[in-house]
C-alpha cells in the first residue's frame, strides 16, 4: 500500500522550513500560553499535543511546568523535538504514531491539534477517526482544542496563490476550490534561490520540489457538533485563541469542548 503524502519523511525534510517560519516560532510561546489558559492548567497537568511535529508547541508548553507528551507520524520531526526540548532543558514524552490507529488507556486534563494538522486524509471515515482517537484520551473535565482552516475562513481568505522566498527557496503556492468548497487543493512549488533576484521568474527554472495536496474543508458546526457526538459535555467555536466571535472577522477556527 502506497504511503499517504504526509507519511513522507523527504516531503517534511523539504516542507518544514517553508511552513513553519521565524513567525511561526516566534508566536509559540504565546500560544502555548493561551492554551494553558483556554484549558484551566495547572504545573504539573498532562497535554496530549496531536501531530506535534517538529515540537513549535510542545515544548512551549513543557517550558510553562506541564506534562507533555507529542505525538506524531514522522520520526524525523520527533527527533527534532526531542533535540528542542534537550536544548531548553524540558522533559517532553514522544510517541511515533499514525493517529488515524492511536490508542491509549491513559488520559489527559488536555488534548491539542493546532496549527491546521487537520482534514488530509483521503476519506471523511478517516478524517473523523482521528478527531475520535484525539478526543477519547480526555479525561472526565478535561478540554480539547483544535484550531484549523475551516470552510468559512477558506472562502474568506482565499487567494490563488503567491510567491515569495523563504528558507533559501523561492517559492510558488497556487491554490483552487475542489468540489463545493469540500476542499482546498494546494500546489507548493520550490526553486532554487538566485542571489540578487528581485523577481520570481519560474519560466524557465526547474523545481527543487513540487507537491500538489488537498485539505478537506469542515463547516465549523459540524466539527463542532461532533465533539459532542464524541464525549464532549459542550463544544464553542471562536475565532481565534482569544475567546472573538467566529464570524465575518474571524481569525482562525478555534474549537474548545470540555468534558
Amino acid at each position: 500500500m502506497s504511503k499517504e503524502w504526509f507519511e513522507e519523511e523527504n516531503f517534511w525534510i523539504n516542507y518544514a522550513p517553508i511552513m513553519f517560519d521565524d513567525a511561526r516560532w516566534a508566536e509559540a510561546p504565546a500560544v502555548a500560553e493561551k492554551v494553558k489558559e483556554i484549558a484551566s492548567l495547572k504545573e504539573g497537568d498532562s497535554v496530549l499535543d496531536c501531530g506535534c511535529g517538529l515540537g513549535r508547541i510542545s515544548v512551549e508548553l513543557a517550558i510553562l511546568g506541564l506534562d507533555v507528551t507529542g505525538i506524531d507520524i514522522i520520526q524525523s520531526e520527533l527527533d527534532a523535538a526531542k533535540e528542542s526540548a534537550e536544548a531548553e532543558g524540558v522533559p517532553l514524552k514522544l510517541i511515533n504514531q499514525d493517529l488515524r490507529y492511536f490508542k491509549t488507556d491513559k488520559e489527559y486534563d488536555c488534548s491539542i491539534n493546532l496549527y491546521t494538522s487537520f482534514g488530509y486524509c483521503d476519506t471523511i471515515e478517516e478524517d473523523m477517526e482521528i478527531l475520535k482517537n484525539m478526543c477519547a484520551p480526555v479525561k472526565k473535565g478535561g478540554t480539547f482544542i483544535l484550531e484549523c482552516v475551516s470552510r468559512e475562513t477558506s472562502i474568506m481568505y482565499f487567494t490563488p496563490g503567491e510567491e515569495f522566498e523563504r528558507a533559501g527557496f523561492k517559492v510558488k503556492t497556487e491554490f483552487s476550490v475542489v468540489g463545493a468548497w469540500e476542499g482546498l487543493n494546494s500546489r507548493w512549488t520550490l526553486y532554487p534561490l538566485t542571489k540578487g533576484t528581485e523577481q520570481i521568474d519560474t519560466s524557465e527554472e526547474k523545481p527543487v520540489v513540487d507537491h500538489q495536496f488537498v485539505q478537506r474543508l469542515y463547516p465549523a458546526s459540524f466539527l463542532r457538533d461532533k465533539l459532542i457526538e464524541f464525549g464532549f459535555s459542550e463544544a464553542y467555536v471562536w475565532g481565534d485563541y482569544d475567546g472573538s466571535p467566529y464570524n465575518e472577522k474571524a481569525q482562525t477556527m478555534v474549537i474548545v469542548g470540555r468534558k
